[in-house]
């Protein structure tokens, strides 16, 4: 009787609770973790800089994507050796040029054909390289990558390396919401790390910004001789008007005919870049061949050693016969010394800049 009870009761309280259970809703599935949205990067126009060319909509800067585009500059896997980065001939120290190398060295240390250009306040450059053959800032590390005397490797092959390395794909994820890595994501991190070098700290941006004892009396005299002769060229606060001009130099062996090579327009024989001054005391050697090493050289060569040619600028020519510019040895020094205060301290020592890998030496 006792176990038929047992039964009777178990039987009940089994029955209620599977209907108990059968009435309680059905647990959705878990919902999958977001993928967490790249942080915004703060990037801030110098406010007596012209409002820049780089299209920032098209590849906006995020926190994430400037921190990939910092490793892959200075990280050897874009070169064919793994050893050559963007920061072997672009360094900080010296305003991202290649200090000391008239030429820089590649991949076996091979001899690339021009002096490395700063890498610097890049948001406003319609043009890059010494031949203006790019147009657009994402385009530019594929020249650096595929040129068989700098990094001699191909996109597709970074890559590879890139997707086989642990903690790039992470990297890429982070930047772009998946890891998918491709040769549009690598170019846009990279771009974006490089709008971040901008220089506007200077001594010469402060006595701009109203501070009149930024520049000592012989700069001030120097920059009011550069207004009168060296601004047509280097104008604005770029130090640049972005044109391509023969200032007169004269031809070596190898015979480098500069935007004719793109062009292939007679009048653009011996045209080069005009280069921004910005950093001017910091990244010699100095002209696309890195011929001279000073900046007395520089001026020696404006007003004794101007070689005429049928496409020497216009503004280097004068009724003498003899091209160039006329300054004492005076005038000489005072344009050296304004020159000097566009070296910019802060941008040369700035962390965010430094290489992951080793720091800043400073």
């Amino acid at each position: 009787m006792i176990s038929l009870l047992r039964l009777t009761l178990y039987s009940f309280l089994m029955g209620t609770g599977l209907t108990l259970l059968s009435c309680q809703p059905e647990r959705e599935s878990p919902e999958p973790e977001p993928a967490t949205k790249p942080t915004p990067y703060n990037w801030t126009k110098p406010r007596h800089f012209p409002e820049p060319v780089y299209d920032f909509q098209a590849n906006p800067l995020t926190a994430e994507g400037v921190e990939l585009g910092k490793f892959l500059f200075y990280d050897g896997i874009l070169s064919r050796n793994g050893l050559i980065g963007c920061g072997t001939c672009h360094q900080q120290a010296s305003a991202f040029t290649h200090h000391g190398h008239d030429l820089s060295h590649g991949v076996d240390d091979r001899l690339g054909k021009r002096n490395a250009q700063s890498v610097q306040n890049m948001a406003w450059s319609p043009v890059f390289f010494w031949d203006g053959g790019v147009h657009d800032l994402d385009f530019v590390p594929f020249n650096a990558i595929e040129n068989e005397v700098e990094m001699d490797e191909k996109v597709g092959n970074v890559l590879d390396k890139l997707r086989k390395t642990p903690d790039y794909p992470r990297r890429f994820r982070s930047a772009f919401g998946s890891d998918e890595i491709t040769t549009e994501r690598m170019m846009k991190a990279l771009s974006q790390f490089m709008l971040t070098m901008v220089s506007a700290t200077s001594r010469y941006d402060y006595y701009t910004m109203g501070d009149a004892s930024a520049l000592n009396t012989q700069e001030r005299q120097g920059l009011t001789l550069f207004k009168q002769h060296c601004s047509s060229c280097h104008s604005g606060e770029l130090f640049t008007d972005h044109s391509f001009r023969n200032n007169g130099l004269r031809p070596l062996p190898g015979n480098d005919l500069g935007r004719y090579d793109v062009t292939q327009v007679e009048t653009d024989r011996y045209t080069f870049k005009v280069p921004s001054l910005r950093n001017v005391g910091l990244s010699s050697p100095y002209m696309h061949d890195g011929r001279y090493y000073t900046l007395e050289e520089v001026l020696d060569h404006y007003t004794d050693s101007v070689f005429s040619s049928l496409t020497l600028d216009p503004i280097l020519k004068n009724d003498t016969g003899k091209g160039g510019l006329t300054l004492s040895p005076t005038e000489k020094q005072a344009i050296i010394a304004f020159l000097k205060t566009l070296n910019d301290d802060q941008f040369i020592r700035d962390r965010r800049l430094s290489d992951p890998g080793i720091g800043n030496a400073f």
